[in-house]
């Protein structure tokens, strides 16, 4: 009985992995994160709101400025600059909130905000980060 509780809970947990690897966001971006619409309205407050969000939850491997200079990034990784003109895992609102929500792939080395972060909060930071980063 025991043998069979084990396999069942290492079954799941290898599903689980696998349904995660498939949601995290890999370079260039996708189709689902295209269809996507900031429903946040880009404001003053927003910027501000989203600003103090990424300070507290992105800052330390993406760094203050955003430039991916952050001193506790995990070693051997290289966060995004995400002032550049750049972004590798799409450029639309929708794309960058589903790398905040799910993560960047395939290695996870960017973990997800989702359950640590709101939408509202996640939306907000986009529109933080479209005040720094590369002007559409």
């Amino acid at each position: 009985m025991r043998r069979i509780f084990s396999s069942v809970v290492l079954g799941l947990g290898a599903v689980l992995v696998a349904i995660t690897a498939v949601s995290a966001q890999n370079p260039g971006g996708s189709e689902e994160g295209k269809k996507m619409k900031n429903p946040v309205p880009t404001s003053a407050a927003s910027v501000a709101a989203g600003q103090a969000a990424f300070t507290k939850n992105c800052r330390f491997c993406h760094g203050n400025d955003a430039k991916g200079n952050g001193a506790m990034a995990p070693k051997d990784t290289h966060p995004s600059d995400l002032t550049d003109a750049k972004w590798d895992r799409g450029s639309t609102d929708g794309e960058i909130f589903l790398v905040l929500r799910d993560g960047a792939g395939p290695d996870f080395k960017m973990k997800g905000l989702k359950g640590r972060m709101t939408d509202t909060d996640m939306w907000n930071v986009v529109n933080y980060l479209r005040s720094v980063g590369p002007k559409k």
